[in-house]
């Protein structure tokens, strides 16, 4: 696809693109990285480094996280990029990693990760392994129940990752991670965290203390934070169709707050522990755009869940550890608003979302096994999943009767070590599933509903070559072939949803959609100049989607059916289609020289993804291509860096889409960590800093937002923020 880019600017990426064909260049200082353990993408794990405490090693200050030992691509946030960053919804946070960008319904409240073009029912959103159990899926305008503020590290595959989570991880997952459920004993019984923010553009505060206390078997995490932040700066004016509305430099209702806690705990045996851990969260964040507005919508949040994890090592010599992972919700959220926009009287309930659901997975990694030709290891797991759902409205008929999802799956892992450099993954999953719901008669326009039940069994398989190659590189190959099976709000829908300003449509006849996935990678994570590059290729058959017909509706379903006289929503109905989706990244961190007691250097990224449909038509909500790079300083205790990354305008959009201009978001931050040995005030280590957003104060559209000709994302802003450790 071909793209032009400012002469000016281009400058400025010029010599950070050139900076692979330096690599065999001298350079004074080595580095040596920690190994980055992970654990989302396969059931066998590998032994974790040695950190003193227990804790997960994160790579030094600064440097780019580079995964080579597992067969699916893998995005690593560590900690001290959380504390950084941790203002806002996953989908923020992760917004500028490659591959990744957010849906941006609501900045800085409700904006869930979109990877390669997929979201809502394709990627998974879990916390220590389980499922978020929110509704975010769901909807654009639904914020996700995880906050960064109580996560140590996120994690993201990029690609399919159904072979061990279930078959809406077709896309792929984010994991957040988080000591809620100690996996050790704090290693001098006690310790203690505080994080906090503030940033300028929202007036925004945010906070958070964790604490952990342990001895002898028995280990405690308690945890509590909240967040604050009004309706955000804007540099311009939002709204590309109605020129009218008055505008005070603010996106106007996107206000949001939020705070959660908990307490778990856990008891350690010979050979393993077992945990338990309560939490819960709040939130009412408000939904910008003209509706919201007019309106004064909003959403009341809250969700309280109960989670279990434990692992045991039986003294057996086909057994290395058995792991499992439980957990229960109650998630509810009232969307608010006033039923007359010219009545605040009117205020009140406008829809209720709930979501009960149960999860629970168990796996059992077996010792290796000597095949003669390879060293084999394999891992087995079953997991089972119940969800109910309801979309009550006090205005009539909701979106979608109550409906009822049951799951069990099983899947194998084989890995298979050749020899030094060759390793290979041989991996297949098989999953029932039940929903159950009500839907009407659509092609007649019958308005009697009727009771459905549709059984799916899902498979999926994949196969992966990694070889370690010269200079430190890492070969992969990975061939996936996987299914997922249609969730029950694409099957029986039939009401309005506001916030989205459409009217959705399930499809009860709605067949499996499949996926035959191909990707190459290249990376390596050694040495002053460390690097990843993917290539991918995937083919759905039946991918199922919203499709606008650019009819309207208003808010009951009569005025939907033929002869229907709407005027309000966007009729939106679930259809399926062949697709095509085809795209790569690449990002790099290049430490140039010694710079007085540090470190110089300069990175650099792009992206892109293309998704069509086999007719040629472009599938809708597709994020454009970016462009990045910076330059950096750092040693033992300061990190300095400053990062332009451009986004190109998307012009490839769907019937019934509008595209965006392209865009350009400088951002800049300076931090100080210092660690102390035997402190009289306890401390351990503290960090303070200061980072920029949109430093340029640019207006910037997202292409995947079902808002973006109504709602900019956040100007100039300015955020301080500070840790310290006990």
């Amino acid at each position: 696809m071909p793209f032009t880019y400012p002469v000016s600017r281009l400058a400025l990426l010029a010599g950070v693109s050139a900076a692979p064909l330096l690599l065999s260049q001298p350079v004074a200082a080595q580095v040596t990285l920690p190994q980055i353990v992970v654990n989302a993408p396969s059931p066998i794990a590998r032994p974790a480094p040695d950190t003193g405490d227990g804790t997960p090693q994160d790579p030094a200050q600064g440097t780019l996280p580079i995964v080579t030992d597992q067969f699916a691509t893998v995005t690593v946030v560590p900690k001290e990029e959380l504390e950084r960053n941790g203002s806002g919804p996953l989908g923020d946070l992760l917004m500028s990693k490659p591959g990744i960008t957010g849906s941006s319904f609501a900045p800085g409240a409700s904006s869930r990760p979109v990877i390669r073009g997929l979201d809502n029912n394709r990627v998974r959103i879990q916390e220590n392994g389980l499922g978020s159990n929110g509704v975010s899926d769901l909807g654009e305008d639904h914020g996700t129940p995880i906050d960064p503020l109580a996560a140590d590290r996120i994690e993201v595959i990029r690609g399919p990752a159904t072979l061990r989570y279930g078959s809406q991880a077709i896309g792929g997952v984010v994991n957040a991670t988080n000591n809620r459920i100690p996996d050790t004993v704090p290693k001098d019984g006690f310790s203690a965290e505080l994080r906090g923010g503030a940033s300028s553009g929202d007036r925004g505060l945010d906070g958070a203390v964790l604490l952990d206390a342990g001895k002898d078997n028995v280990a405690i995490h308690a945890d509590a934070f909240g967040r604050n932040s009004a309706s955000y700066n804007i540099p311009a004016y939002p709204y590309l169709n109605d020129p009218t509305r008055a505008f005070g430099g603010r996106q106007p209702n996107s206000a949001a707050r939020s705070y959660g806690e908990s307490l778990g705990g856990s008891y350690f045996f010979d050979g393993g522990y077992a945990g338990l851990a309560v939490s819960q969260i709040n939130s009412l964040y408000h939904i910008p755009g003209i509706d919201g507005e007019d309106h004064g919508t909003r959403i009341d949040m809250r969700q309280t869940k109960v989670t279990g994890k434990g692992e045991f090592r039986p003294q057996s010599a086909a057994i290395d550890a058995i792991r499992f992972w439980l957990g229960a919700s109650d998630y509810k959220h009232n969307e608010i608003g006033y039923l007359n926009a010219n009545d605040p009287t009117s205020d009140g309930v406008r829809q209720t979302f709930t979501n009960k659901e149960q999860e629970a997975r168990v796996e059992m990694q077996l010792a290796p096994f000597d095949l003669r030709f390879a060293s084999m290891t394999t891992a087995i797991g079953v997991q089972g999943f119940h969800q109910e759902l309801t979309a009550p409205s006090p205005d009539g008929a909701g979106l979608f009767d109550p409906n009822r999802t049951q799951s069990l799956a099983a899947y194998a892992f084989n890995e298979f070590k050749f020899s030094e450099t060759w390793r290979a993954q041989l991996a297949g999953r098989i999953e029932s599933n039940r929903v159950t719901g009500s839907s009407p008669d659509i092609p007649s326009g019958d308005l009697a509903t009727s009771d459905r039940t549709r059984n799916f069994l899902p498979k999926s398989g994949s196969i992966g070559l990694l070889h370690d190659l010269p200079w430190d590189m890492v070969g992969s190959v990975t061939a996936q072939y996987v299914e997922r099976a249609p969730r029950a709000p694409e099957l029986f829908s039939r009401g309005g949803h506001d916030a989205t300003g459409t009217f959705d449509i399930g499809n009860p006849n709605l067949n499996v959609e499949v996926a035959k996935s191909l990707e190459i990678g290249l990376k390596r994570a050694k040495g002053p100049f460390r690097f990843e590059a993917n290539a991918y290729y995937t083919r759905f058959d039946g991918f199922i989607f919203r499709r606008l017909t650019g009819e309207m509706c208003d808010d009951d379903f009569a005025s939907c059916t033929p002869g229907g006289a709407g005027t309000e929503l966007n009729q939106a109905i679930y259809s399926q289609r062949d697709a095509i989706f085809r795209g790569g990244e690449f990002q790099f961190q290049w430490d140039v020289a010694p710079m007085g007691s540090g470190l110089f250097g300069i990175d650099g990224q792009y992206d892109f993804v293309r998704a069509t449909f086999t007719d040629g038509s472009n599938v809708p909500r597709i994020p454009p291509q970016r462009l990045g790079g910076g330059v950096y300083w750092r040693n033992a205790n300061w990190l300095a860096r400053v990062n332009l990354l451009h986004a190109f305008s998307q012009n490839d959009v769907s019937a019934n889409e509008t595209g965006t201009p392209g865009y350009d978001n400088l951002r800049a931050q300076i931090s100080y960590t210092e660690k102390l040995k035997n402190d009289p005030s306890g401390i351990k280590q503290f960090t303070v800093g200061i980072s920029g957003d949109n430093l340029l104060d640019q207006a910037m559209r997202n292409a995947v937002s079902y808002t973006k000709n109504e709602v900019l994302m956040p100007g100039r802003t300015v955020r301080v923020f500070a840790s310290v450790k006990y």
